[in-house]
């Protein structure tokens, strides 16, 4: 792999994606609402979260899955579209584990649609950003 090839800066905004992502998924104009319902979280008990520690090991973590795709996206041959598809494909896996240890916990399908919706929308935009900023 002599032309290997990672965009340190592009991995940081898929990282910082995760973020503004994040923030219009669970605002009140989307999911909001339903998710801290299905969740049985009072507005209380979110207000009382540490968001300097969720924020930070969001970004920490999405920063590592970020690197992590950007490696198999390394390849000289790599396109917007290749990158597309292998988030697709990335989301299959998390998504599908989400949805393993949501039906243990016994949680709902509506749950379960709301996560795994973000979980395959980010992927496949840090795939996207990944396969066309080279």
């Amino acid at each position: 792999m002599e032309n290997f090839y990672i965009n340190h800066i592009a991995v940081f905004v898929c990282a910082v994606m995760s973020l503004v992502i994040g923030a219009l998924w669970w605002s009140p104009l989307l999911f909001a609402k339903p998710w801290q319902k299905e969740n049985g979280l009072t507005d209380e008990q979110l207000a009382n979260a540490n968001m300097p520690k969720t924020f930070g090991l969001t970004f920490l973590l999405a920063w590592i899955m970020s690197y992590n795709l950007a490696f198999f996206l390394g390849a000289p041959g790599t396109t917007w579209q290749w990158g597309i598809a292998a988030g697709l494909l990335a989301a299959v896996w998390v998504a599908a584990m989400f949805i393993i240890i949501a039906l243990f916990e016994q949680r709902s399908w509506k749950y379960m649609a709301i996560n795994c919706g973000y979980i395959v929308i980010y992927f496949a935009v840090i795939g996207f950003i990944l396969g066309i900023w080279r």
